[in-house]
C-alpha cells in the first residue's frame, strides 16, 4: 500500500485542490459586503501555494509510472505558478467591478481547475495521464473566455475556443490511438523504445503534432487565436497567451525530447517548416492590427515560432533555452497585457490610436509598456534579448543557420510593429489623449513584478545556469 510520503510527490496538485475547496467553502460561507474579501483571500492563498512550490521535493513516480516528478518538472510548475499569481494580482480591480463582483470566486476556481490539469499534464508519464490533464486544463478555459456572458464577443470567444479545442483534441487523440496501436503501450518510456521510422508511426506523430500545434497556436493551426483573444476579457486573454501556451510548450518539449527521440530527424523537419511559417505569418498579420488584443495575439503566435528554435536544437541547451525564454516571456507578455488591461478597465479603450500621446498623461504606464515591448522584440539589454539569443544559439549549434537567419529577419519585422505602439505613446499627438489616472495598488504591484522580472531575469545568469543544471537533452 502506498504510504503518505509517496502521495506528497503530487504536492502541487494536492495543494491546489485544497485551495480550490477552501475558496469554494469561503464562497458559500461569506455573504453580502464580506464577499469582497474573497479577492484578497484567494490571492494570499495562491501566494502561499507559489511559495510552497519552491520547497525541496524528492523525485519519483506514482501509479506505475503514470505520474512522475523531477526537479525540472517542479521548476516548470513553479514558473507557471508565478505567472498565475501575476494574473490574479492584475485581475483584482477588474473583478471588483459591478459586473463581475457577483462571480469573483468562479474566476479563481476556473483558473485553479485549469492549473491542476496543467500540473497533471506536465507530470504525466503516459498518454492517458497526459490527455486527462489536457482536458481538465482545457474545458474550464472555455468558460473563462465566456466569463463576461452579457457580452456577445465573450460568449462567441468561449464557443470558438471549445469548438477548436474539441477538434484539436480529437486529432490529438487519434494520433495517440495510432501510437498505442503501433507500439502496444501508452507509457512514454516504452513508446520511446518501440517508436521507429515506420510510416504508420510517423503518421501517428503528425496527428499528435497537429493536435498540440492547436494548443500552442502554431501556423496553420492558429486561426482561432486572434478571435478568442479579442473576445475574451483581457485578464483571461493574458492567461491564455502565457500560462496555457507555456504549459503546452513545456509538455510538448518533454515529449519530443523523450518519447519521439528516435525520430528526431522527422520532427526537426516538421518544426523547421512550421517555425518559419509561424514567425513570418504571425509578424505580418501583427503589423495590420489596430486592436491591441489582436495585436498581442499575433505577437504571441510569432513568439511561438521563436520558441521552436530552441526545440529544434534537440539538446540540453535547447531545452534550457525554451524554459528560460518562457520565464522571460511570462514577465514580458503579462507586463504588456497588464498595461492594456489597466487602460481598458479604466477607459474602455483598446485600439492603438487611443494610445496617441499616452506618455504625456500616463508616463509610468508608457515606460512599462515600452519595456515589455522591447523585451518581446528582443532588444538589449532587457531579458527578451537574452531569451532569443539562447534560442538562436541552440538552433545554430545544430547547424540550422538559414533558420536562424530567417528568425533574425523576423525579429527586425517584429521590432517595427512593436515600435508602432511606442511611437503612438511617445511621438504621436492627440487632441483627446487618455486622461491621467492612478491605478489601484494591486495593478501597480502586478506591473512592478513584471518590470522587475524583465530586468532581473536578463542579468541574473544564475537563473539560466540553474535551469541548465536540471535540463536534459537528446
Amino acid at each position: 500500500m502506498m504510504d503518505l510520503e509517496k502521495y506528497l510527490l503530487m504536492r502541487h496538485e494536492l495543494i491546489l485542490t485544497l485551495v480550490t475547496l477552501i475558496i469554494l467553502i469561503a464562497e458559500l460561507s461569506v455573504k453580502g459586503e464580506n464577499s469582497r474579501k474573497i479577492r484578497p483571500f484567494s490571492i494570499i492563498l495562491f501566494f502561499i501555494v507559489t511559495a510552497a512550490g519552491f520547497l525541496p521535493l524528492q523525485e519519483g513516480s506514482l501509479f506505475g509510472g503514470m505520474y512522475q516528478t523531477t526537479g525540472l518538472i517542479t521548476l516548470m510548475k513553479n514558473i507557471l505558478n508565478i505567472g498565475v499569481l501575476i494574473v490574479f494580482i492584475q485581475s483584482y480591480n477588474w473583478l471588483g467591478t459591478e459586473e463581475n463582483k457577483s462571480k469573483v470566486s468562479e474566476f479563481f476556481l476556473l483558473i485553479l481547475s485549469t492549473l491542476i490539469g496543467i500540473d497533471f499534464m506536465i507530470s504525466s508519464g503516459d498518454f492517458l495521464m497526459f490527455y486527462i490533464g489536457l482536458e481538465l486544463a482545457t474545458i474550464p478555459i472555455a468558460s473563462l473566455a465566456a466569463y463576461e456572458r452579457t457580452k456577445t464577443k465573450s460568449a462567441e470567444a468561449g464557443i470558438k475556443l471549445i469548438l477548436s479545442s474539441a477538434l484539436s483534441s480529437g486529432i490529438l487523440l487519434y494520433g495517440i490511438s495510432m501510437i498505442y496501436g503501433t507500439t502496444g503501450s501508452i507509457y512514454f518510456s516504452e513508446v520511446a523504445e518501440a517508436f521507429t521510422n515506420n510510416n504508420l508511426q510517423i503518421l501517428a506523430f503528425i496527428f499528435f503534432f497537429a493536435g498540440m500545434a492547436f494548443k500552442i497556436s502554431i501556423v496553420p493551426f492558429h486561426l482561432w487565436t486572434a478571435d478568442v483573444y479579442e473576445g475574451a476579457p483581457i485578464n483571461v486573454t493574458s492567461y491564455l497567451s502565457v500560462i496555457s501556451k507555456g504549459a503546452a510548450v513545456f509538455i510538448f518539449t518533454i515529449i519530443l525530447f523523450t518519447v519521439f527521440r528516435n525520430v528526431m530527424g522527422v520532427w526537426q523537419n516538421v518544426i523547421y517548416i512550421t517555425a518559419v511559417l509561424t514567425m513570418t505569418v504571425g509578424n505580418l498579420f501583427a503589423i495590420r492590427q489596430k486592436n491591441l488584443k489582436r495585436f498581442l495575439a499575433f505577437s504571441s503566435i510569432s513568439q511561438a515560432g521563436f520558441i521552436f528554435l530552441g526545440i529544434i536544437g534537440g539538446n540540453k541547451l535547447g531545452m534550457t533555452s525554451v524554459i528560460y525564454f518562457m520565464l522571460v516571456y511570462i514577465f514580458s507578455n503579462l507586463g504588456a497585457f497588464g498595461v492594456v488591461a489597466a487602460i481598458a478597465n479604466k477607459t474602455g479603450k483598446e485600439n492603438m490610436e487611443d494610445y496617441n500621446g499616452l506618455y504625456l498623461t500616463n508616463p509610468n504606464l508608457s515606460l512599462l509598456m515600452m519595456l515589455a515591448l522591447f523585451s518581446l522584440a528582443g532588444i538589449p539589454p532587457v531579458a527578451g534579448f537574452f531569451g532569443k539569443f539562447f534560442l538562436f544559439t541552440a538552433a545554430a549549434e545544430q547547424g540550422f543557420y538559414i533558420l536562424v537567419l530567417i528568425a533574425v529577419l523576423n525579429t527586425i519585422i517584429s521590432l517595427y510593429y512593436y515600435l508602432l505602439v511606442v511611437k503612438a505613446m511617445f511621438i504621436n499627438k492627440s487632441e483627446h489623449p487618455i486622461e491621467r489616472f492612478k491605478s489601484d495598488f494591486y495593478t501597480r504591484l502586478g506591473l512592478l513584478i513584471c518590470a522587475a522580472g524583465i530586468i532581473v531575469t536578463g542579468f541574473a545568469s544564475v537563473i539560466f545556469e540553474y535551469i541548465r543544471s536540471l535540463s536534459f537533452g537528446i
